[in-house]
């Protein structure tokens, strides 16, 4: 019998090709409960087949808080443990018997009753082989009373209760994001705005609202914003603060002002000098100006970093071959053959089967 009464929650709109993986890998759960806010294809008769509870209420005008608190109000009030999915998001085998270890054997550090929420891994993208390309630790697992979501776009669960809240881990729960290309971000900026001129002084939105800036090549627009995100006197996770740096120096690279953009990536390593992402980051940057000796410097010294972050963003560059290849080629132009030959084997190591790669190692092994 199972100890826990766990239900999975998502909202959907025409994911009618993601529906029988989704619900096979959902299938571990108690209960599986849907809102479709407004399909016009079979996805909401699939979901039904398959033994989905389905609801569906379309959200107007369209955000994504909304549209999950009215999901989260559809679970039943007796469920012990709530997972909000999407429907192209799979939990790998055993995910149940993972959970229910962690949480049942989890010791709290407040005495007296408290409230629980857990984390997990997710793989927010994938490599074409499978493995894992950008990491970070999920928090879409909460107890189903006193959270409620938060944020018209990039929205978190928050914790409105008045007991103590403590996060739990679970190890080798695993949830893999198979997104569909073709989908569009054209609500993101807007929603965004929208979020930072409802609440200016939420970090967090300002933060996403310079990012996407970014993504846009609007660098000027992604400056200021970040800037104004790093003056406002909540932004005190380091983590955080380091990306922002990133993408201001990203920024003024995009606007070709090169001395800035060097300024500013020096500013990201020293707000968090335990991740790979500045130093991989900016070894990329002086491998394009052909900036040899920052280029290998920055490298090794990320590859001498050996853990993840629990907390933050993990780029799947800065953990695949990538610091070794950049200190393969900027040794290779420093006339330093054997360190160039070394780092191009370690970096054949994790992609052997790519050819520049191996076009790479075999040019250096001439030469040495």
């Amino acid at each position: 019998m199972n100890k826990l009464k766990i239900c999975v929650y998502a909202i959907c709109k025409n994911e009618s090709k993601f529906v029988d993986a989704w619900m096979d890998s959902m299938s571990e759960a108690d209960l599986i409960v849907v809102t479709d806010t407004g399909s016009d294809d079979d996805t909401v008769d699939k979901l039904q087949k398959r033994g989905a509870v389905v609801y569906s209420q379309e959200i107007r005008p369209w955000r994504f808080d909304v549209a999950r608190n009215t999901s989260l109000g559809h679970v039943p009030e007796d469920i012990d443990i709530c997972i909000s999915t999407d429907l192209d998001e799979l939990f790998e085998p055993g995910w149940r018997k993972n959970l229910e270890a962690a949480w049942l054997s989890y010791k709290p550090a407040h005495n007296g009753p408290i409230a629980k929420a857990g984390k997990y891994l997710y793989n927010w993208s994938l490599k074409p082989d499978g493995t894992p390309d950008i990491q970070f630790y999920y928090f879409k697992m909460h107890e189903r009373h006193g959270f409620r979501w938060k944020c018209p776009i990039h929205e978190y669960i928050q914790y409105t209760g008045a007991l103590p809240l403590e996060t739990v881990y679970i190890d080798n729960m695993v949830l893999n994001h198979h997104p569909d290309p073709s989908k569009s971000r054209g609500s993101y900026l807007p929603l965004l705005e929208l979020a930072v001129k409802e609440a200016p002084e939420d970090d967090r939105m300002c933060y996403y609202l310079g990012r996407e800036y970014m993504y846009k090549s609007e660098w000027q627009k992604s400056i200021d914003t970040l800037k104004t995100y790093l003056s406002l006197p909540t932004a005190r996770w380091n983590e955080e603060r380091c990306a922002a740096m990133r993408w201001i120096a990203k920024s003024f690279r995009g606007l070709n002002r090169i001395k800035e953009a060097y300024v500013w990536y020096y500013k990201a390593i020293a707000e968090a000098p335990h991740m790979r992402d500045p130093y991989v980051e900016f070894s990329k940057m002086c491998c394009e100006l052909k900036d040899w000796p920052m280029t290998y410097f920055l490298a090794a010294e990320a590859l001498k970093i050996k853990e993840q972050s629990k907390t933050f963003v993990n780029m799947g560059y800065s953990w695949d071959y990538t610091p070794d290849d950049l200190c393969a080629i900027a040794a290779y132009y420093m006339g330093m053959p054997e360190k160039s030959l070394e780092h191009a084997i370690s970096a054949l190591r994790y992609a052997p089967d790519n050819e520049r790669l191996k076009n790479n190692l075999r040019i250096i092994s001439e030469k040495h």
